[in-house]
């Protein structure tokens, strides 16, 4: 479902991500691992088209990096600690605004769906500025499943959620039946209670993927 072959992206002489290789199966939950500035958001800016490879190739949901953008864009959902959101909508607003890019079918009911589940149903028609940043980082995960992406790609989604938000994520995103997730996070502790998978970064190579409950959910080539 997501899969990297040498991919590699330079910022002048630094390697930000160094001929990493990898691959997630279809419905794997893995971690992306790694201490600050290890690359794990340049890599997932790589996979989601925000940046583009200096070296090296990638597949998400069966489109390819460099030739098939705007297919592989609509098979993902992105979240970020940075929610991006439209401060002066409403969280519906921002829903529908994003169902049009996506050309949602039964965006009314979508959104109705969503809202409920993270808890904004009721506050629906409030400024998102007034939200706090908890609500905030519900409303980027309503979002982030608006379209029913087959593929999620996270970069540190647990930020600024309460013990609540942290439960509607495992059940929406983290145990979501069928979702393939690659997910950036810090929180180790908690690794173990969703992940299939680990992969590894340092100085933006590849250390380590090592398989968890299912075997097939993630194979990884190590930097040599």
């Amino acid at each position: 479902m997501i899969e990297a072959r040498g991919l590699t992206k330079r910022f002048g002489s630094a390697l930000a991500v160094d001929h990493v290789s990898f691959e997630v199966a279809e419905g794997a939950k893995v971690a992306l691992l790694g201490a600050n500035g290890a690359g794990k958001t340049t890599l997932l800016a790589l996979l989601s088209t925000l940046l583009s490879p200096s070296e090296g190739e990638a597949t998400v949901a069966g489109h390819d990096l460099a030739s098939d953008g705007s297919a592989l864009r609509a098979s993902i959902g992105v979240l970020t600690h940075r929610p991006m959101l439209y401060e002066e909508l409403t969280p519906e607003e921002n829903l529908r605004f994003f169902a049009r890019l996506y050309s949602v079918a039964d965006a009314a009911e979508r959104i109705e769906e969503l809202l409920r589940a993270v808890g904004l149903w009721l506050r629906r028609d409030e400024p998102t500025a007034v939200l706090s940043r908890g609500y905030h980082q519900r409303l980027a995960i309503a979002r982030a499943l608006l379209h029913r992406p087959p593929v999620l790609l996270l970069d540190e989604p647990e930020t600024g959620l309460d013990r609540e938000a942290l439960e509607l994520l495992d059940r929406l995103v983290l145990h979501a039946p069928g979702l393939t997730v690659l997910a950036a996070t810090h929180l180790r502790d908690r690794v173990a209670s969703w992940a299939d998978g680990v992969l590894e970064l340092e100085r933006g190579r590849l250390l380590a993927g090592r398989k968890g409950a299912r075997a097939s959910g993630v194979a990884a080539e190590a930097a040599r």
